[in-house]
């Protein structure tokens, strides 16, 4: 009788398995919280290729055997994984996660969640980067990111970008972030590949950035690049082509026009002999292109983690003869030794190439922009013996010269990167040692030939050879601790960080060549010159910091750091800066447990000390150097001699800005609704300022500690998923309104921004923002004499002001800066718009004074048409004076409103449906047309608004002198990954 029950069993358990070994037909809907279908969920068997994907209304439908598990996944919302068990029908409702809270965020040395971060952190994740195709990290940024200024002073191929964190916190000193990619610091990321970034975090307060001691007053971007995620090696293709061009022209006289308004003014000739029309616009700007390829290979095992990756990109810029192009490689490599030592590189080579364009000055300095406006129409690009034309009136080159004449190449290879080790030395408990380096060889090439240019001739031609080289290195050790007691975890870290720079550069000139059979400077008869500079810096820290919270409520977060600079003098060199965050999570407290509303509440402060040592190519400013070159006559024969060339100042210290932060941070409707907003207070005293010393010194300035200056403003990020099924649509919007205000300067005005032989236009003055446009202003055209009214300071008019009769004339500095972006998706469609603007700033439209002034034989803008001829005109636009500059002072006249907004991009892409990748056997497959910089809104008269002649000045700011515009960018490309 047992034998038959067992026999029974065996034969039912049997006949269980192999039912459910067959597969059976499941079903199923799919429903959000709110009740809503969700089209395109992911429905997959696991452990299995095998699965199906929802249908707009929510249905699905597979084949899955009886003991199956399946995984239903599905963006913005958690994972589910449900086990058959025999069921035909299987609903599901999925629940929305907040991936935002979770998310992990690089800081400094080191990680957190972005729920326990206390300090003021900014996030600009993988998307972002995928979004639309670019090659610079800083144009990613632009827009992106609240209390972050992305400013493009120059279009050009070659140009940086200029960023700012909440102000500019210097007047000497550098304003510009720290980098820190993959642990190694650096100040230059134009040869970084963007299509290698995988993250960016940007510690904007003082709370957050202190960790960085000595270089964290203007903020710190963190930079972290691509590692393997799957298993098996995954490639990945990335390719577009894309054509640029000038989005705006400027009006200037033709050749008709250009020889009435020459004759009016005096400059008589033979117009028989300049009888051409040309249009330097048409011959300067091109129709720019542009191409990219990358190609990656990433994989991940038990053990193992690698990413490799190689590309190339190029651009020739709308302007005539300028070009970039970009070699890139990467190697990121890691290694599980054993269960306590894990081992690991980040390597990235770069070889960069540029052909720059003379933009920022006039064209009888060789600038190319204004020579395109201001070059006579009336001469030809060539003369008859192949040498390039000039300004009939004046030798001065015409803009094609300027461009086609010289050969100039710069050359730059970069090899930046960093090999680490961590050891465990308990589950709690990690060591990790890291050396960086960053490896910079540039090479400049110059040869104007003797023959085809008027200036080459004059100097029977020109050969230079510049290098530099920069090496730089970083070691640190450090130490830290992570623990949970029941509600308490704690963490922290120490460490020892040493770095080290080295520059060397090298200069010759020689001049006097037989021909341009030979371009280097070894053909040259004439040393011009010939100069040879070496400099170090080195910096030594210690560091340390402590985070704590207590049942995920209330966050603490304190950091200090030691740093030494050689920058400064013996008795000064190190500096301390602390700073300490908390937050509290108040949607964690038992009284908010019932507000079903709000998924996240948090509130945060900071307060910290960072300091600066950034004095551009001081490399010694406390030491009383020497300088060379000064020859004594002795004995009748001259000897070499040296003298004093700075003044020695041994207490020369640290550059600090103290920095208070509140925050607050908010999240809604289940996380489709979040808002952060912070405020902020920026203190920068003890400035590194050149301030005039007393003649009998020897000296006209010396480098001292005397200033102070704030920023102040708020920031707003909102973040919103407005739809989720079908269609979906996101939308992220930041604005950011910083106060800038100069507290301290000893009553000495500065003043800066010299153009167009005018004098300076820019000023920096106790009590007033940075970088203040400073001149004349101007009350009109006297209609029967026809020159230029101005006010004095009595608020009279005059033809002929006094220096202290100029005042205030405009403000550089914008009330708001803003970025919106909105993601667009329906089933594979997608499309990505991104507005950018700055609103309330003023611009010195410098470049108006060479085209408006009528005082030599340029050409003029159109506007000149309107210029006052006799006595009882009403016109805006003076009289032409030949050679009298009275009515084109530096004045109200030139200042215009600087807002605008602009369609930065716009990417529509289509990704290749799932099945017809399985047939091809890709992963994905996606094509997409870019759009960039497509409209601009804005009532300046010039090229482009964004633009400053000066780069990234601290105090030159907003002054447009023929800078080189911003183009607008057509781009077809492709990503592919298998």
């Amino acid at each position: 009788m047992q034998k038959k029950v067992a026999l029974l069993m065996a034969v039912l358990f049997m006949a269980v398995s192999w039912a459910s070994a067959q597969d059976i037909s499941v079903k199923g809907l799919i429903r959000d919280a709110q009740g809503n279908a969700l089209p395109g969920v992911s429905v997959k068997i696991k452990d299995t290729n095998r699965g199906a994907t929802t249908r707009p209304d929510g249905t699905y439908a597979l084949q899955a055997s009886g003991t199956d598990v399946l995984v239903f996944s599905y963006i913005g919302f958690s994972p589910q994984e449900v086990q058959v068990n025999g069921r035909s029908t299987i609903d599901l409702v999925m629940q929305e996660e907040n991936k935002q809270l979770n998310e992990v965020v690089v800081v400094g040395y080191g990680t957190q969640k972005k729920k326990d971060i206390t300090g003021a952190v900014s996030v600009v994740g993988e998307e972002e980067f995928a979004s639309r195709p670019n090659t610079q990290l800083g144009a990613v940024l632009q827009g992106k990111a609240a209390g972050v200024q992305v400013q493009a002073p120059s279009g050009k191929p070659s140009a940086g970008l200029n960023i700012r964190i909440r102000g500019t916190n210097s007047i000497t000193a550098s304003s510009d972030p720290l980098y820190v990619i993959d642990g190694v610091p650096t100040t230059d990321t134009r040869s970084l590949n963007p299509a290698d970034i995988e993250s960016v975090s940007i510690l904007k307060d003082a709370s957050s950035a202190a960790i960085y001691g000595a270089s964290g007053a203007n903020g710190v971007v963190l930079v972290t690049t691509r590692k393997g995620k799957t298993g098996p090696p995954r490639f990945e293709f990335n390719a577009y082509a894309g054509y640029a061009s000038v989005w705006k022209k400027l009006d200037v006289l033709n050749g008709a026009q250009y020889r009435d308004l020459m004759t009016e003014m005096g400059y008589i000739t033979d117009w028989d002999k300049y009888n051409h029309n040309t249009n330097w616009q048409d011959e300067i700007f091109r129709k720019g292109t542009s191409q990219n390829y990358q190609l990656s290979v990433s994989g991940k095992n038990d053990k193992t983690t690698y990413y490799l990756s190689g590309g190339w990109v190029q651009q020739n810029g709308a302007v005539r003869s300028a070009t970039m192009d970009r070699f890139n490689f990467k190697v990121n490599l890691e290694q599980q030794v054993n269960n306590w030592l894990t081992m690991g590189t980040n390597v990235a080579y770069s070889r960069w190439h540029d052909v720059d364009v003379t933009d920022n000055t006039g064209v009888d300095r060789g600038g190319v922009l204004l020579g395109a406006l201001a070059t006579p129409p009336v001469i030809g690009i060539y003369n008859d013996n192949g040498t390039f034309t000039s300004n009939p009136f004046q030798d001065w080159e015409n803009p094609v010269a300027s461009t086609d004449g010289p050969d100039r190449n710069y050359k730059q290879q970069r090899l930046l990167g960093n090999v680490y080790a961590e050891v465990h030395l308990l589950p709690e408990l990690k060591f990790r040692s890291n050396f960086g380096i960053d490896y910079n060889n540039a090479v400049y090439d110059y040869f104007l030939d003797p023959f085809r240019t008027s200036f080459g001739r004059a100097k029977q031609g020109i050969g230079q050879n510049n290098t530099d080289l920069i090496n730089y290195w970083i070691a640190e050790n450090t130490l830290s601790y992570d623990n949970t007691f029941g509600k308490h975890t704690v963490g922290a870290l120490a460490g020892v960080v040493a770095q080290q720079t080295r520059w060397e550069s090298a200069r010759i000139e020689k001049i006097g060549f037989s021909s341009s059979g030979i371009p280097t400077t070894n053909a040259g008869s004439v040393f011009q010159t010939a100069e040879n500079t070496k400099a170090e810096k080195r910096n030594a820290s210690f560091l340390g910091r402590i985070n704590y919270s207590y049942a995920d409520k209330y966050l603490l977060t304190a950091n200090f750091r030691a740093d030494a600079s050689s920058i400064f003098g013996p008795d000064h060199r190190w500096g301390y800066f602390p700073s300490v965050s908390a937050g509290w999570r108040i949607s964690n407290e038992d009284f908010m447990q019932d507000v079903t509303g709000i998924n996240d509440l948090k509130l945060r402060a900071g307060w910290g000390l960072v300091g600066n040592d950034q004095l551009g190519d001081q490399r010694y400013p406390w030491l009383g150097r020497v300088g060379s070159g000064k020859n004594y006559p002795i004995g009748g024969t001259v000897l070499p001699g040296t003298t004093p060339s700075s003044f020695e100042n041994k207490n020369l210290k640290w550059e600090s800005t103290e920095q208070f932060n509140i925050g607050l941070d908010v999240a809604i409707l289940q996380s489709r609704l979040t808002f952060s907003a912070d405020a902020y207070v920026k203190n920068t005293s003890d400035l590194l300022l050149d301030v005039p010393v007393p003649r009998s010194t020897g000296f006209n300035v010396s480098t001292q500690n005397i200033g102070k200056l704030r920023n102040k403003g708020l920031e707003f990020l909102v973040s919103s998923r407005n739809f989720t099924g079908a269609f979906q649509w996101e939308t992220d919007l930041n604005i950011s309104i910083n106060r800038n205000e100069v507290v301290d300067i000893v009553g000495t005005d500065l003043f800066s921004s010299e153009v167009a032989g005018r004098g300076n236009v820019s000023l920096t003055r106790e009590g007033e923002p940075l970088g203040l446009f400073y001149g004349y202003v101007a009350a009109g055209v006297d209609p029967e004499t026809g020159n230029m009214w101005y006010l004095d300071k009595k608020g009279q008019r005059t033809f002929a002001p006094a220096a202290d009769d100029r005042v205030v004339i405009g403000n550089p500095n914008p009330d708001f800066i803003y970025g919106m972006t909105n993601h667009f998706s329906y089933r594979n469609f997608r499309l990505s718009v991104f507005l950018q603007g700055s609103q309330g700033n003023d611009m010195f439209n410098a470049s108006r004074i060479e085209t408006e002034s009528m005082t030599d034989p340029r050409n003029q803008s159109t506007a000149v048409l309107r210029r006052w001829t006799t006595p009882g005109q009403v016109t805006d636009i003076p009289r032409a004076t030949p050679n009298n500059a009275d009515n084109s002072r530096i004045s109200t006249r030139y200042v215009e409103d600087g807002s605008y907004l602009r369609v930065k991009s716009a990417t529509l892409s289509y990704d290749l449906p799932g099945n017809l990748l399985k047939r091809i056997k890709l992963n994905s497959l996606r094509v997409y047309v870019t759009g960039e910089n497509l409209f601009t809104f804005t009532g300046y008269s010039g090229f482009d608004p964004e633009v400053n002649f000066a780069g990234n000045s601290n105090t030159s700011l907003g002054v447009d002198f023929g800078t080189y515009p911003q183009t607008r960018n057509l781009i077809v490309g492709l990503n592919v990954s298998f």
